[in-house]
């Protein structure tokens, strides 16, 4: 089982990790140490079984997400979190991640994931690990062809535990994850 980017953070950083901010820069200079891995790794992460890909397809693309879950207050909760992050891999930006969910990568591909997605509580003080059919995979690219996409190894990004204080109130909460994108194993 290889590495992932969080985990090799964790396990070298552990407690001096304060921030996702901090957190951010330590796991870019990690991704740079995985770059060889990025694109190449057909091995799927450990997932709990409710959010495990189905057999026959294979890990295509990886990358690490950095950025915001963006909640709003309607009054009675904090509604769906809203993504709003950046993708890296070993050789830097490779693509966006926003409402939809959608992925659009520099090289014009662009990904949906179909909700409602599975999930999985594996940390509860960070947002649930997803596994989501992709819907209409457009564009030559990184995210042609893909099938399924895992959220996996996440840090941080939970709705805030207090109550907004007015209707439409919005919440930027950072975030850190690993984005897993498969094709078939034929593909």
């Amino acid at each position: 089982m290889k590495n992932s980017y969080l985990k090799w953070v964790g396990r070298c950083f552990g407690p001096q990790v304060k921030s996702i901010k901090s957190a951010a820069v330590l796991l870019l200079c990690a991704a740079g140490a995985f770059g060889a891995q990025a694109g190449t790794d057909n091995r799927a992460p450990e997932v709990p079984a409710t959010i495990a890909v189905e057999e026959g397809n294979k890990v295509h693309f990886q990358a690490l997400g950095i950025g915001v879950q963006i909640y709003t207050w309607n009054g009675s909760s904090w509604g769906a979190a809203v993504p709003d992050a950046t993708l890296f891999d070993g050789q830097g930006v490779v693509a966006t991640h926003f409402a939809g969910p959608t992925w659009r990568s520099n090289s014009g591909s662009q990904v949906a994931g179909a909700l409602p997605p599975k999930a999985a509580i594996v940390d509860t003080n960070a947002i649930p690990w997803l596994l989501l059919k992709s819907l209409n995979p457009q564009g030559p690219g990184i995210f042609a062809n893909t099938t399924f996409i895992h959220r996996v190894n996440t840090v941080g990004g939970k709705a805030p535990s207090a109550d907004g204080t007015f209707v439409g109130q919005v919440a930027r909460v950072p975030y850190a994850a690993e984005y897993i994108f498969y094709r078939k194993a034929n593909d």
